[in-house]
Protein backbone atom coordinates (compact mmCIF):
# COMPACT_ATOMS: atom_id res chain seq x y z
CA UNK A 1 0.00 0.00 0.00
CA UNK A 2 1.56 3.25 -1.13
CA UNK A 3 0.91 6.49 0.63
CA UNK A 4 0.47 9.63 -1.40
CA UNK A 5 2.44 12.53 -0.06
CA UNK A 6 0.56 15.82 -0.04
CA UNK A 7 1.96 18.46 -2.35
CA UNK A 8 4.44 20.71 -0.70
CA UNK A 9 4.20 24.44 -0.77
CA UNK A 10 6.71 26.02 -3.17
CA UNK A 11 8.25 28.07 -0.38
CA UNK A 12 8.90 25.06 1.88
CA UNK A 13 12.56 24.76 0.76
CA UNK A 14 13.29 28.45 1.36
CA UNK A 15 11.53 28.19 4.69
CA UNK A 16 13.89 25.41 5.77
CA UNK A 17 16.86 27.49 4.87
CA UNK A 18 15.52 30.40 6.88
CA UNK A 19 14.93 28.19 9.95
CA UNK A 20 18.57 27.05 9.84
CA UNK A 21 19.87 30.57 10.28
CA UNK A 22 20.97 31.52 13.71
CA UNK A 23 18.28 33.32 15.62
CA UNK A 24 20.73 35.89 16.93
CA UNK A 25 21.62 37.06 13.38
CA UNK A 26 17.99 37.20 12.18
CA UNK A 27 16.61 40.75 11.76
CA UNK A 28 13.41 41.73 13.52
CA UNK A 29 11.50 42.23 10.30
CA UNK A 30 12.48 38.75 9.11
CA UNK A 31 11.24 37.23 12.39
CA UNK A 32 7.81 38.81 11.93
CA UNK A 33 7.72 37.58 8.33
CA UNK A 34 8.52 34.08 9.54
CA UNK A 35 5.63 34.09 11.96
CA UNK A 36 3.28 35.29 9.26
CA UNK A 37 4.50 32.51 6.95
CA UNK A 38 3.87 29.89 9.65
CA UNK A 39 0.31 31.08 10.00
CA UNK A 40 -0.23 30.82 6.25
CA UNK A 41 1.24 27.30 6.14
CA UNK A 42 -0.96 26.08 9.03
CA UNK A 43 -4.04 27.51 7.32
CA UNK A 44 -3.17 25.82 4.04
CA UNK A 45 -2.59 22.48 5.75
CA UNK A 46 -6.00 22.68 7.49
CA UNK A 47 -7.68 23.61 4.22
CA UNK A 48 -6.01 20.68 2.44
CA UNK A 49 -7.04 18.13 5.08
CA UNK A 50 -10.57 19.47 5.05
CA UNK A 51 -10.88 19.10 1.29
CA UNK A 52 -9.48 15.53 1.32
CA UNK A 53 -11.64 14.29 4.30
CA UNK A 54 -15.42 13.86 4.56
CA UNK A 55 -17.71 16.81 4.08
CA UNK A 56 -17.81 19.03 7.10
CA UNK A 57 -21.19 19.43 8.70
CA UNK A 58 -22.56 22.89 8.70
CA UNK A 59 -23.08 24.10 12.27
CA UNK A 60 -26.59 25.13 13.16
CA UNK A 61 -27.50 28.74 12.75
CA UNK A 62 -28.36 29.23 16.39
CA UNK A 63 -24.95 27.89 17.58
CA UNK A 64 -22.75 30.76 18.75
CA UNK A 65 -19.05 30.88 17.89
CA UNK A 66 -16.70 30.26 20.77
CA UNK A 67 -15.25 33.66 21.66
CA UNK A 68 -12.49 32.20 23.85
CA UNK A 69 -10.24 31.34 20.85
CA UNK A 70 -7.76 34.24 20.29
CA UNK A 71 -7.20 35.73 16.87
CA UNK A 72 -4.08 34.91 14.93
CA UNK A 73 -1.08 37.18 15.58
CA UNK A 74 -0.86 40.14 13.30
CA UNK A 75 2.25 41.97 12.15
CA UNK A 76 0.44 45.28 12.16
CA UNK A 77 -1.10 45.39 15.67
CA UNK A 78 -0.64 43.36 18.82
CA UNK A 79 -3.15 40.57 19.54
CA UNK A 80 -6.32 41.47 21.44
CA UNK A 81 -6.63 40.17 24.96
CA UNK A 82 -8.82 37.09 25.38
CA UNK A 83 -12.34 37.95 26.57
CA UNK A 84 -13.37 37.01 30.07
CA UNK A 85 -15.42 33.80 30.30
CA UNK A 86 -19.19 34.28 30.54
CA UNK A 87 -20.70 33.76 33.94
CA UNK A 88 -22.71 30.56 34.45
CA UNK A 89 -26.47 31.07 34.21
CA UNK A 90 -28.02 31.57 37.63
CA UNK A 91 -30.10 28.78 39.15
CA UNK A 92 -33.87 28.95 38.79
CA UNK A 93 -35.27 31.15 41.47
CA UNK A 94 -38.46 30.33 43.32
CA UNK A 95 -41.70 31.50 41.78
CA UNK A 96 -42.32 34.06 44.50
CA UNK A 97 -38.94 35.79 43.82
CA UNK A 98 -38.38 37.88 40.68
CA UNK A 99 -35.28 36.85 38.70
CA UNK A 100 -33.57 39.78 36.87
CA UNK A 101 -32.61 38.96 33.31
CA UNK A 102 -29.32 40.28 31.78
CA UNK A 103 -29.48 42.99 29.17
CA UNK A 104 -27.86 40.80 26.50
CA UNK A 105 -30.52 38.09 26.82
CA UNK A 106 -33.07 38.18 24.06
CA UNK A 107 -36.66 38.56 25.25
CA UNK A 108 -38.81 35.41 24.92
CA UNK A 109 -41.17 35.09 22.02
CA UNK A 110 -44.53 36.55 22.74
CA UNK A 111 -47.40 34.04 22.94
CA UNK A 112 -50.60 34.50 21.05
CA UNK A 113 -52.88 36.92 22.86
CA UNK A 114 -55.84 35.33 24.65
CA UNK A 115 -59.32 35.60 23.29
CA UNK A 116 -61.07 38.85 23.97
CA UNK A 117 -63.24 38.88 27.08
CA UNK A 118 -65.14 41.46 29.03
CA UNK A 119 -62.52 41.51 31.77
CA UNK A 120 -59.00 41.10 30.29
CA UNK A 121 -57.41 40.64 33.72
CA UNK A 122 -59.44 37.46 34.51
CA UNK A 123 -59.16 34.10 32.77
CA UNK A 124 -62.24 32.79 30.98
CA UNK A 125 -64.26 30.36 33.17
CA UNK A 126 -64.01 26.60 32.57
CA UNK A 127 -67.28 24.74 32.10
CA UNK A 128 -67.01 21.63 34.29
CA UNK A 129 -69.84 19.10 34.48
CA UNK A 130 -69.89 16.74 37.44
CA UNK A 131 -71.47 13.34 36.85
CA UNK A 132 -71.87 10.35 39.22
CA UNK A 133 -68.77 8.21 39.59
CA UNK A 134 -68.57 5.53 36.92
CA UNK A 135 -71.25 7.09 34.68
CA UNK A 136 -71.26 9.07 31.45
CA UNK A 137 -72.46 12.59 30.79
CA UNK A 138 -76.06 13.42 30.06
CA UNK A 139 -75.49 13.38 26.30
CA UNK A 140 -74.56 9.66 26.40
CA UNK A 141 -76.94 8.77 29.20
CA UNK A 142 -78.69 5.43 28.78
CA UNK A 143 -81.48 3.65 30.56
CA UNK A 144 -79.34 2.44 33.48
CA UNK A 145 -77.82 5.90 34.05
CA UNK A 146 -81.25 7.47 33.87
CA UNK A 147 -82.44 4.90 36.37
CA UNK A 148 -79.72 5.98 38.78
CA UNK A 149 -80.91 9.58 38.53
CA UNK A 150 -84.51 8.63 39.13
CA UNK A 151 -83.86 6.45 42.15
CA UNK A 152 -82.26 9.33 44.01
CA UNK A 153 -85.72 10.85 44.38
CA UNK A 154 -87.68 9.86 47.44
CA UNK A 155 -91.00 9.90 45.57
CA UNK A 156 -89.75 7.81 42.62
CA UNK A 157 -91.01 4.21 42.60
CA UNK A 158 -89.51 1.52 40.33
CA UNK A 159 -91.31 -1.74 39.59
CA UNK A 160 -89.59 -4.63 37.74
CA UNK A 161 -92.20 -6.68 35.84
CA UNK A 162 -92.01 -10.10 34.19
CA UNK A 163 -94.55 -10.86 31.45
CA UNK A 164 -95.00 -14.42 30.14
CA UNK A 165 -97.44 -16.04 27.76
CA UNK A 166 -99.53 -19.16 28.33
CA UNK A 167 -96.60 -21.44 27.56
CA UNK A 168 -94.31 -19.76 30.11
CA UNK A 169 -92.11 -17.87 27.63
CA UNK A 170 -91.18 -14.22 28.07
CA UNK A 171 -93.28 -11.73 26.10
CA UNK A 172 -91.08 -9.18 24.34
CA UNK A 173 -91.88 -6.03 22.40
CA UNK A 174 -94.29 -4.40 24.84
CA UNK A 175 -94.35 -0.60 25.09
CA UNK A 176 -95.06 1.78 27.94
CA UNK A 177 -98.60 2.32 26.69
CA UNK A 178 -99.32 -1.40 27.23
CA UNK A 179 -98.85 -1.12 31.01
CA UNK A 180 -101.04 0.32 33.75
CA UNK A 181 -99.77 0.65 37.31
CA UNK A 182 -102.09 1.07 40.29
CA UNK A 183 -100.85 2.15 43.73
CA UNK A 184 -103.40 1.63 46.49
CA UNK A 185 -105.99 1.33 43.71
CA UNK A 186 -105.08 4.66 42.00
CA UNK A 187 -103.66 4.73 38.50
CA UNK A 188 -100.22 6.30 38.15
CA UNK A 189 -98.61 7.98 35.15
CA UNK A 190 -95.35 6.35 34.07
CA UNK A 191 -92.30 8.61 33.79
CA UNK A 192 -89.77 5.82 33.22
CA UNK A 193 -89.85 2.69 31.05
CA UNK A 194 -87.18 0.37 29.71
CA UNK A 195 -86.89 -3.20 28.50
CA UNK A 196 -83.07 -3.28 28.53
CA UNK A 197 -81.38 -6.15 30.38
CA UNK A 198 -79.70 -5.27 33.65
CA UNK A 199 -76.51 -6.42 35.33
CA UNK A 200 -77.26 -8.42 38.47
CA UNK A 201 -76.13 -8.24 42.05
CA UNK A 202 -76.99 -11.75 43.24
CA UNK A 203 -76.71 -13.25 46.70
CA UNK A 204 -76.56 -17.04 46.35
CA UNK A 205 -77.77 -18.83 49.49
CA UNK A 206 -77.22 -22.58 49.93
CA UNK A 207 -79.13 -24.53 52.59
CA UNK A 208 -76.76 -27.01 54.23
CA UNK A 209 -79.50 -28.17 56.61
CA UNK A 210 -81.19 -30.24 53.90
CA UNK A 211 -80.85 -33.99 53.65
CA UNK A 212 -77.37 -35.04 52.69
CA UNK A 213 -78.57 -36.57 49.43
CA UNK A 214 -80.17 -33.25 48.44
CA UNK A 215 -77.06 -31.27 49.37
CA UNK A 216 -74.94 -33.57 47.20
CA UNK A 217 -77.39 -33.23 44.31
CA UNK A 218 -77.13 -29.45 44.48
CA UNK A 219 -73.34 -29.54 44.82
CA UNK A 220 -72.98 -31.26 41.43
CA UNK A 221 -74.81 -28.37 39.73
CA UNK A 222 -72.52 -25.56 40.90
CA UNK A 223 -70.58 -25.38 37.57
CA UNK A 224 -73.90 -24.82 35.75
CA UNK A 225 -74.83 -22.12 38.26
CA UNK A 226 -71.62 -20.23 37.51
CA UNK A 227 -72.29 -20.45 33.79
CA UNK A 228 -75.56 -18.48 33.90
CA UNK A 229 -73.89 -15.31 35.17
CA UNK A 230 -72.07 -12.82 32.95
CA UNK A 231 -68.84 -10.94 33.47
CA UNK A 232 -70.83 -7.81 34.36
CA UNK A 233 -72.64 -9.47 37.29
CA UNK A 234 -71.42 -9.65 40.85
CA UNK A 235 -72.02 -12.43 43.37
CA UNK A 236 -71.80 -13.15 47.07
CA UNK A 237 -72.17 -16.66 48.49
CA UNK A 238 -73.88 -17.55 51.78
CA UNK A 239 -74.71 -20.81 53.52
CA UNK A 240 -76.82 -21.63 56.55
CA UNK A 241 -78.08 -24.44 58.71
CA UNK A 242 -78.06 -23.66 62.42
CA UNK A 243 -76.14 -20.42 61.76
CA UNK A 244 -75.49 -18.15 58.76
CA UNK A 245 -72.03 -17.97 57.17
CA UNK A 246 -70.79 -15.77 54.32
CA UNK A 247 -68.54 -17.88 52.10
CA UNK A 248 -67.50 -15.19 49.58
CA UNK A 249 -67.83 -11.41 49.47
CA UNK A 250 -69.12 -9.38 46.51
CA UNK A 251 -67.04 -9.86 43.38
CA UNK A 252 -67.29 -10.71 39.71
CA UNK A 253 -66.85 -14.23 38.39
CA UNK A 254 -63.26 -15.34 38.93
CA UNK A 255 -61.19 -18.26 40.11
CA UNK A 256 -61.76 -17.33 43.74
CA UNK A 257 -65.52 -17.81 43.39
CA UNK A 258 -64.93 -21.12 41.63
CA UNK A 259 -62.77 -22.29 44.52
CA UNK A 260 -65.50 -21.22 46.95
CA UNK A 261 -68.11 -23.30 45.12
CA UNK A 262 -65.68 -26.24 45.03
CA UNK A 263 -65.11 -26.06 48.78
CA UNK A 264 -68.84 -25.69 49.40
CA UNK A 265 -69.53 -28.84 47.35
CA UNK A 266 -67.58 -30.89 49.88
CA UNK A 267 -69.95 -29.96 52.74
CA UNK A 268 -72.41 -32.55 53.96
CA UNK A 269 -76.07 -32.26 54.80
CA UNK A 270 -78.32 -33.57 57.55
CA UNK A 271 -78.49 -37.31 58.22
CA UNK A 272 -81.85 -38.92 58.88
CA UNK A 273 -82.78 -40.48 62.17
CA UNK A 274 -83.37 -39.39 65.78
CA UNK A 275 -80.51 -37.87 67.78
CA UNK A 276 -78.25 -40.32 69.62
CA UNK A 277 -78.28 -39.78 73.41
CA UNK A 278 -76.78 -43.02 74.71
CA UNK A 279 -74.90 -46.12 73.65
CA UNK A 280 -71.31 -46.63 72.54
CA UNK A 281 -71.39 -43.61 70.21
CA UNK A 282 -73.46 -41.40 72.50
CA UNK A 283 -72.37 -38.03 73.86
CA UNK A 284 -70.97 -39.59 77.02
CA UNK A 285 -68.09 -41.15 75.11
CA UNK A 286 -66.98 -44.77 74.66
CA UNK A 287 -68.32 -47.41 77.11
CA UNK A 288 -66.66 -50.54 78.52
CA UNK A 289 -69.05 -52.99 80.26
CA UNK A 290 -71.64 -50.21 80.49
CA UNK A 291 -69.07 -48.03 82.25
CA UNK A 292 -67.47 -44.92 80.67
CA UNK A 293 -63.89 -45.47 79.57
CA UNK A 294 -62.96 -42.11 81.07
CA UNK A 295 -64.78 -41.74 84.42
CA UNK A 296 -63.60 -38.16 84.78
CA UNK A 297 -65.20 -37.00 81.53
CA UNK A 298 -68.49 -35.06 81.91
CA UNK A 299 -71.61 -36.87 80.73
CA UNK A 300 -74.06 -34.75 78.75
CA UNK A 301 -77.29 -36.31 77.47
CA UNK A 302 -78.84 -33.15 76.00
CA UNK A 303 -79.27 -33.54 72.20
CA UNK A 304 -78.43 -30.64 69.92
CA UNK A 305 -81.36 -28.44 68.88
CA UNK A 306 -81.93 -28.53 65.16
CA UNK A 307 -82.44 -25.17 63.43
CA UNK A 308 -83.05 -23.92 59.89
CA UNK A 309 -82.46 -20.18 60.06
CA UNK A 310 -83.65 -19.22 56.58
CA UNK A 311 -85.05 -15.86 57.70
CA UNK A 312 -81.72 -14.90 59.22
CA UNK A 313 -79.88 -15.90 56.02
CA UNK A 314 -82.21 -13.87 53.79
CA UNK A 315 -81.97 -10.88 56.13
CA UNK A 316 -78.16 -10.99 56.09
CA UNK A 317 -78.09 -11.10 52.28
CA UNK A 318 -80.74 -8.36 51.97
CA UNK A 319 -78.83 -5.96 54.21
CA UNK A 320 -75.70 -6.49 52.12
CA UNK A 321 -77.62 -6.07 48.86
CA UNK A 322 -79.04 -2.75 50.07
CA UNK A 323 -75.51 -1.31 49.89
CA UNK A 324 -74.87 -2.34 46.26
CA UNK A 325 -75.06 -0.11 43.19
CA UNK A 326 -78.57 1.15 42.48
CA UNK A 327 -78.23 0.64 38.74
CA UNK A 328 -78.02 -3.14 39.24
CA UNK A 329 -80.96 -5.47 39.68
CA UNK A 330 -80.81 -6.98 43.16
CA UNK A 331 -81.65 -10.68 43.47
CA UNK A 332 -81.50 -13.31 46.22
CA UNK A 333 -81.14 -16.82 44.78
CA UNK A 334 -81.87 -19.63 47.26
CA UNK A 335 -81.22 -23.37 47.00
CA UNK A 336 -83.22 -24.94 49.80
CA UNK A 337 -86.04 -27.27 50.77
CA UNK A 338 -87.92 -24.24 52.10
CA UNK A 339 -87.95 -25.08 55.80
CA UNK A 340 -87.68 -22.25 58.31
CA UNK A 341 -87.20 -22.90 62.02
CA UNK A 342 -85.75 -20.98 64.99
CA UNK A 343 -84.60 -17.81 63.21
CA UNK A 344 -84.15 -14.66 65.26
CA UNK A 345 -85.74 -12.55 62.49
CA UNK A 346 -89.41 -12.89 61.62
CA UNK A 347 -90.84 -13.22 58.14
CA UNK A 348 -92.54 -9.83 58.37
CA UNK A 349 -89.36 -8.02 59.38
CA UNK A 350 -87.33 -9.64 56.60
CA UNK A 351 -90.02 -8.90 54.01
CA UNK A 352 -90.01 -5.23 54.97
CA UNK A 353 -86.27 -5.01 54.26
CA UNK A 354 -86.74 -6.76 50.91
CA UNK A 355 -89.58 -4.52 49.73
CA UNK A 356 -87.89 -1.34 50.96
CA UNK A 357 -84.78 -2.04 48.83
CA UNK A 358 -86.51 -3.52 45.75
CA UNK A 359 -84.94 -6.98 46.20
CA UNK A 360 -86.47 -10.01 44.48
CA UNK A 361 -86.28 -13.60 45.76
CA UNK A 362 -85.83 -16.46 43.30
CA UNK A 363 -85.55 -20.00 44.60
CA UNK A 364 -85.20 -23.62 43.59
CA UNK A 365 -87.03 -26.01 45.87
CA UNK A 366 -84.91 -29.11 46.39
CA UNK A 367 -86.14 -32.38 47.88
CA UNK A 368 -89.86 -31.64 47.66
CA UNK A 369 -92.48 -34.24 46.99
CA UNK A 370 -94.07 -34.78 43.59
CA UNK A 371 -97.51 -35.30 45.13
CA UNK A 372 -99.54 -32.03 44.70
CA UNK A 373 -101.66 -32.47 47.85
CA UNK A 374 -98.59 -33.19 49.95
CA UNK A 375 -96.93 -30.05 48.62
CA UNK A 376 -99.89 -27.92 49.73
CA UNK A 377 -99.81 -29.43 53.22
CA UNK A 378 -96.05 -28.79 53.52
CA UNK A 379 -96.55 -25.05 52.89
CA UNK A 380 -98.59 -24.64 56.06
CA UNK A 381 -97.29 -22.76 59.06
CA UNK A 382 -97.24 -25.11 62.04
CA UNK A 383 -97.15 -23.34 65.42
CA UNK A 384 -93.87 -23.82 67.32
CA UNK A 385 -92.49 -25.76 64.34
CA UNK A 386 -91.89 -22.89 61.90
CA UNK A 387 -92.68 -23.03 58.19
CA UNK A 388 -92.42 -26.23 56.24
CA UNK A 389 -91.89 -24.28 52.99
CA UNK A 390 -91.64 -20.49 53.16
CA UNK A 391 -90.03 -19.95 49.74
CA UNK A 392 -93.31 -19.33 47.84
CA UNK A 393 -94.26 -16.59 50.29
CA UNK A 394 -91.01 -14.70 49.73
CA UNK A 395 -91.10 -15.13 45.94
CA UNK A 396 -94.73 -14.06 45.55
CA UNK A 397 -94.36 -10.94 47.69
CA UNK A 398 -91.16 -9.71 45.99
CA UNK A 399 -92.00 -10.49 42.36
CA UNK A 400 -89.71 -13.52 42.13
CA UNK A 401 -90.37 -17.15 41.31
CA UNK A 402 -89.88 -20.65 42.73
CA UNK A 403 -89.11 -23.76 40.66
CA UNK A 404 -89.02 -27.24 42.16
CA UNK A 405 -86.03 -29.30 41.04
CA UNK A 406 -86.19 -33.01 41.75
CA UNK A 407 -83.28 -34.02 39.52
CA UNK A 408 -79.87 -32.62 38.67
CA UNK A 409 -80.96 -31.82 35.10
CA UNK A 410 -84.07 -30.00 36.32
CA UNK A 411 -82.01 -27.89 38.71
CA UNK A 412 -79.54 -26.90 35.99
CA UNK A 413 -82.36 -25.95 33.63
CA UNK A 414 -83.96 -23.87 36.37
CA UNK A 415 -80.73 -21.85 36.78
CA UNK A 416 -80.83 -20.50 33.22
CA UNK A 417 -84.57 -19.89 33.35
CA UNK A 418 -84.72 -17.98 36.64
CA UNK A 419 -81.60 -15.88 36.12
CA UNK A 420 -82.74 -15.06 32.59
CA UNK A 421 -86.14 -13.93 33.90
CA UNK A 422 -84.51 -11.72 36.53
CA UNK A 423 -82.22 -10.07 33.97
CA UNK A 424 -84.75 -9.47 31.17
CA UNK A 425 -87.59 -7.71 32.91
CA UNK A 426 -89.53 -4.58 32.06
CA UNK A 427 -88.81 -1.73 34.46
CA UNK A 428 -91.61 0.74 35.13
CA UNK A 429 -91.26 3.98 37.09
CA UNK A 430 -93.66 6.57 38.41
CA UNK A 431 -93.78 9.38 40.96
CA UNK A 432 -95.95 8.78 43.99
CA UNK A 433 -97.97 11.52 45.67
CA UNK A 434 -97.90 9.81 49.06
CA UNK A 435 -95.71 11.10 51.91
CA UNK A 436 -92.06 9.98 51.82
CA UNK A 437 -92.65 7.81 54.89
CA UNK A 438 -95.66 5.78 55.83
CA UNK A 439 -97.28 2.38 55.83
CA UNK A 440 -97.26 -0.39 53.26
CA UNK A 441 -98.48 0.54 49.76
CA UNK A 442 -99.92 -2.06 47.40
CA UNK A 443 -98.99 -2.22 43.71
CA UNK A 444 -100.91 -3.83 40.86
CA UNK A 445 -99.58 -4.03 37.29
CA UNK A 446 -101.95 -4.60 34.35
CA UNK A 447 -100.97 -5.40 30.76
CA UNK A 448 -103.25 -4.53 27.87
CA UNK A 449 -102.79 -6.53 24.66
CA UNK A 450 -105.26 -5.43 21.96
CA UNK A 451 -104.79 -8.59 19.91
CA UNK A 452 -105.74 -10.80 22.85
CA UNK A 453 -109.22 -11.44 24.13
CA UNK A 454 -109.10 -11.01 27.88
CA UNK A 455 -111.18 -13.35 30.02
CA UNK A 456 -111.38 -13.97 33.72
CA UNK A 457 -110.93 -17.73 33.28
CA UNK A 458 -107.75 -17.71 31.15
CA UNK A 459 -105.85 -14.40 31.00
CA UNK A 460 -103.74 -13.60 27.97
CA UNK A 461 -100.47 -13.11 29.83
CA UNK A 462 -99.05 -13.87 33.24
CA UNK A 463 -97.72 -10.72 34.96
CA UNK A 464 -95.29 -11.07 37.87
CA UNK A 465 -94.40 -8.05 40.02
CA UNK A 466 -94.03 -7.30 43.68
CA UNK A 467 -97.22 -6.88 45.64
CA UNK A 468 -96.17 -3.55 47.17
CA UNK A 469 -93.42 -1.69 48.95
CA UNK A 470 -92.44 0.19 52.08
CA UNK A 471 -91.18 3.73 51.39
CA UNK A 472 -87.71 4.54 52.61
CA UNK A 473 -87.19 7.76 54.60
CA UNK A 474 -85.18 10.54 52.93
CA UNK A 475 -81.41 10.10 53.12
CA UNK A 476 -79.66 12.53 55.43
Amino acid sequence: MHRVRPPQHPNMKNLGEVLIRPWSNMPKNSLMSLLAALVVIVGLSSFSSTQSGPAQQTPPADQKQDQNIPDAPSAVQPPKPAPEPEAAPPEAAPQDQAQPSPETTEPPAQEAPPESSSNPTEKPPINIQTVPEGHATKENQGAREQLFTLTTRVDQVLVPVTVKDDSGRLVNGLLAKDFDVLENGKKKKLNFFTSDPFALSTAVIVDLGMKDVDVQRVAHTFPALEGVFSQFDELAIYSYSNVVSQQANWQALNQKLTNTFTALAEAGGRNNGPPVTSGPIGPQGPMINNMPADPGAPIVFTPGRESHVMNDAILKAALDLAKRDRTRRKVIFILSDGREYRSDASYRDVLRVLLSNNIMVYAIGVGGSAIPVYNKVEKLHLPRFGYSDILPKYASATGGEVVNGLTRTAIEDAYARLIGDARNQYTLGYITTEPPVGAYRSIEVLVDRPSCRRSSIRPCVDVTARDGYYPLPPAR
